[in-house]
């Protein structure tokens, strides 16, 4: 399993190890992080959505035209490493569903400038990622 994804799964679980929902968006083939919480988290309901999803285990949605009741009660949102035109919309459904956000971007890119203002960079373990909690 790799280190980041578990130095990221290990920061939702110290921050988020209450919740009664987590939703991964864009989840793509990077399931291990979900797996973790999955296994961590045994009360918490962990939902993993794509678009194209890579298995029976994830969800389709279209963040741009979400399917309200998967995000509803979400105390977490995260995404990893969604593209830049995304990450307005992950924003978007954090706070239409009044929620917390995390988004881990690629290791070359930044967030949406148009986005940092409203986010906190945090450094975990070596492991970039924006917050707004």
């Amino acid at each position: 399993m790799d280190k980041q994804w578990q130095n990221l799964a290990e920061y939702i679980i110290k921050n988020f190890s209450n919740s009664t929902k987590i939703v991964e968006v864009g989840v793509g083939k990077i399931l291990e992080p979900s797996e973790i919480l999955r296994e961590k988290l045994p009360d918490t309901e962990i939902i993993t959505i794509d678009l194209y999803p890579a298995n029976e285990t994830v969800i389709q949605d279209d963040i741009t035209n979400p399917n309200p009741t998967l995000y509803q009660n979400a105390d977490l949102i995260y995404s990893i490493r969604p593209p830049e035109e995304l990450q307005h919309y992950i924003i978007q459904l954090s706070k239409q569903f009044d929620t917390n956000v995390l988004i881990k971007p690629l290791f070359t890119e930044e967030i949406n400038v148009n986005l940092q203002p409203r986010l906190k960079l945090v450094n975990y373990k070596k492991m970039a990622f924006y917050i707004n909690k």
